[in-house]
């Protein structure tokens, strides 16, 4: 019997709520009657993101949204004090491919921001915190599948400075004990995965193949991950905040399925009747050889069950880009240097 803390009527916080996963999960929190909803986002791949929230700020109007870098201190505190903040769910982050550009900034950012959160919760600034980490902390897989006892040996600075922050949490609920919970999602993907520099590899082949291009493969393709449509890891989220019994642990959101890169772009190739050939290009740095997650642990904690099946998600991503290409002059036209309406900035 799970014990369940009801987000009704709750004042919850979204740190990266702009994002990819970030703006999903604050889709499925509007399905929890919060008495408020709060975006805190610096809108680190551009302004036109705010799309991401388009379809929340029409059923949930009050939905207010900050662009705050997370990092700071004073200004997240004001933000949490004037809007009464219960939970956070922290998923700012700089991106892993960003990472490999820009090592020491990505390393230096993400734990900031980790440790900002974690210090206004040990002040009493909100009441619960729930991390998002990431299965880069892992590394190549050492045992199959990959459990949250697996050891971690990360393969680029952003998988390091996951660990950090992981650890960081961690910590305090030990030392402080903080009420805090971390969920360490595989390889999400969906509609309003970021598709511009450092994208990841589906939208970057489905935008390939568009633009009349070949797809590519990094490496040889036997490269493999573990794939979970974006609403069943925002879902997951949610009933992880939910239940008391994940408070101090981390938990794996995977599919538990093994994905070759290979195989995802063929998929992605047959769906999008791609005739061009598949070119093979040299392997990128830190590439992590082999994912698949157990999810055991989430399916007894908070009765995780993914809802979409990886064929289907990939063909409702594709739908998505296919009219956001169609579309992305009239929408870069009409948002290009307007800020949103509701979208506020504080002094730092």
């Amino acid at each position: 019997m799970l014990e369940i803390s009801d987000l009704k009527g709750k004042s919850l916080l979204v740190t990266g709520g702009a994002g990819f996963i970030g703006s999903h999960l604050v889709d499925r929190l509007i399905g929890e009657k919060p008495e408020r909803l709060v975006v805190v986002d610096n809108f680190y791949f551009g302004k036109d993101k705010i799309r991401n929230l388009s379809s929340a700020n029409t059923v949930f109007p009050s939905l207010k949204i900050y662009d705050q870098d997370a990092t700071k201190m004073r200004p997240m505190k004001q933000i949490l004090r004037n809007e009464n903040i219960d939970v956070v769910f922290n998923l700012a982050v700089i991106a892993l491919p960003v990472s490999l550009a820009k090592p020491k900034w990505t390393y230096d950012t993400n734990s900031a921001i980790s440790s900002t959160l974690c210090e206004l919760l040990r002040k009493d600034c909100f009441k619960t915190l729930v991390h998002f980490s990431s299965s880069e902390a892992y590394g190549d897989a050492e045992q199959i599948p990959m459990g949250e006892d697996h050891s971690l040996k990360p393969s680029t600075p952003y998988g390091a400075s996951k660990i950090a922050s992981d650890h960081l949490v961690l910590s305090y609920i030990r030392t402080f004990g903080v009420d805090a919970s971390i969920i360490r999602p595989f390889n999400t993907y969906g509609p309003r995965q970021h598709e511009g520099t450092y994208a990841g590899v589906i939208p970057v082949t489905i935008r390939r193949i568009l633009n009349g291009e070949s797809p590519v493969i990094d490496g040889d393709g036997l490269q493999t991950r573990d794939y979970t449509y974006v609403t069943d890891t925002a879902d997951a989220a949610v009933k992880t905040c939910q239940a008391k019994s994940t408070r101090g642990k981390v938990l794996n959101i995977a599919s538990g399925e093994e994905m070759s890169i290979k195989n995802l772009i063929t998929k992605i190739a047959k769906i999008m009747n791609c005739k061009k050939p598949i070119v093979f290009d040299k392997p990128r740095p830190g590439d992590v050889r082999r994912f698949i997650g157990n999810n055991s642990l989430a399916r007894k904690l908070v009765h995780y069950e993914p809802k979409i099946g990886f064929d289907e998600g990939l063909e409702y991503t594709i739908d998505w880009y296919r009219e956001l290409y169609a579309t992305q002059d009239k929408t870069k036209s009409s948002l290009q240097g307007k800020p949103h309406k509701s979208v506020q900035r504080l002094q730092k």
